[in-house]
């Protein structure tokens, strides 16, 4: 009799006692049960592979040298992948079947995934670029998902002991939802050096693909449509709270802090080109005090004011000018913790010929979206040309 058979026996024989008269010790009966079950599952497994193996069902696996398991656990963050990923980017080198994992990178659209290790380098160097994406609020949730406003951005009140709050209104629409919409951004460079090494490779892409994702994303957080791209904080303003602008004065700045909400004083920037901001440094009070100044900060970048405001500068507005329309913006007061960007930093990239110039063309892919939580902090500068 082998061992199956004496597992089976054994278990006709706790069942006679459980559905006897006689006291049975409960725990240790199940504990047993317990015991006999996965050695009866262990047995049926070992005989069942070895029925496949003399029928020639299955094949032996092959044996993983030392170091290979954890090579096959890490696959993306391994080495052999991303010399793979340098080959495929700089010489059109196909990424060997066993490095692709079952990830998507045989797609039409994409051709691989970024290394996680180059990827969070990035990611750090978008979340850093510029002086209008370090200021938003970012968040990571999955696209199509309808999310309270108040879950990005939630408010406190004082109530009684036992009571709840009253919901509070919002500029917006009570809850959002985030687009899957897709950031291609085609990078024409130099990466065919045969000699180069894989940390030179990784720095020259990081550069490449960090600079014009980074550039993307920060114009679509201030003019973009929300049509395939994220919804930007110039689409529209409170009432009240766009300034159409015959000339650059002092009446103007007025103005606009008037404008701005008190509740929303905290934490507002002007946001303007350079040469606006040149215009308004130019002012000077009664006493003949610059409006505007310029002081060095403890690292040496300038840090630039208005009335005591801080001055973000961008090339993505136009420079006032006397022939700018009503539709034009060219200065606005914003609190960017009032923006959400909400991103999934996973990036393919994809390896293509123009055949019309015959450069070698890097395109990389990410998902993102963003949207205004509030719209009560901005106020808009217009030119007043009808």
């Amino acid at each position: 009799m082998n061992r199956l058979n004496e597992i089976l026996e054994r278990k006709k024989e706790i069942r006679s006692m459980l559905e006897g008269n006689a006291a049975v010790d409960m725990e240790a009966l199940e504990k047993e049960l317990r015991a006999l079950n996965d050695e009866q599952t262990e047995i049926e497994r070992r005989q069942q592979m070895a029925n496949e193996i003399q029928t020639g069902a299955i094949e032996s696996a092959p044996v993983d040298k030392p170091g290979e398991m954890q090579a096959r656990k890490n696959l993306f963050d391994s080495l052999e992948y991303r010399e793979a990923f340098m080959a495929y980017v700089c010489r059109g080198t196909e990424i060997p079947v066993e490095l692709r994992g079952n990830a998507n990178t045989t797609t039409a659209d994409v051709g691989a995934l970024v290394p996680p290790v180059t990827l969070n380098k990035i990611v750090e160097k978008i979340e850093s670029f510029g002086e209008l994406i370090p200021l938003v609020n970012r968040t990571s949730y999955k696209t199509g998902m309808t999310i309270p406003t108040a879950s990005i951005k939630p408010t406190a009140s004082w109530v009684a002991e036992g009571a709840g709050s009253d919901r509070q209104k919002s500029s917006l629409d009570a809850s959002i939802t985030f687009g899957h919409y897709k950031l291609r951004c085609a990078v024409s460079v130099s990466l065919e050096t045969e000699v180069m090494t894989l940390s030179a490779f990784e720095a020259r892409l990081v550069s490449s693909v960090s600079e014009a994702m980074a550039r993307a994303i920060q114009t679509a957080i201030l003019k973009g449509t929300g049509s395939g791209q994220p919804t930007g904080i110039l689409t529209t303003a409170a009432k009240g709270q766009t300034i159409n602008v015959d000339a650059i004065d002092y009446k103007t700045l007025v103005s606009a802090e008037a404008a701005l909400p008190m509740e929303y004083e905290s934490g507002a920037v002007w946001v303007m080109t350079k040469k606006t901001f040149m215009e308004f440094i130019g002012m000077v009070d009664t006493a003949g005090q610059p409006i505007g100044r310029v002081d060095h900060g403890i690292g040496g970048v300038p840090e630039r004011t208005l009335l005591g405001r801080r001055v973000v500068l961008t090339n993505d507005l136009p420079s006032y000018v006397k022939t700018l329309k009503k539709a034009d913006v060219f200065a606005f007061l914003y609190n960017f913790g009032d923006y959400t960007l909400n991103t999934n930093y996973s990036i393919g990239i994809k390896t293509y010929e123009d055949n019309e110039t015959d450069d070698i063309i890097r395109k990389t892919i990410m998902i993102c979206d963003g949207k205004p939580i509030e719209y009560a902090s901005l106020v808009k500068l217009t030119g007043n040309v009808a």
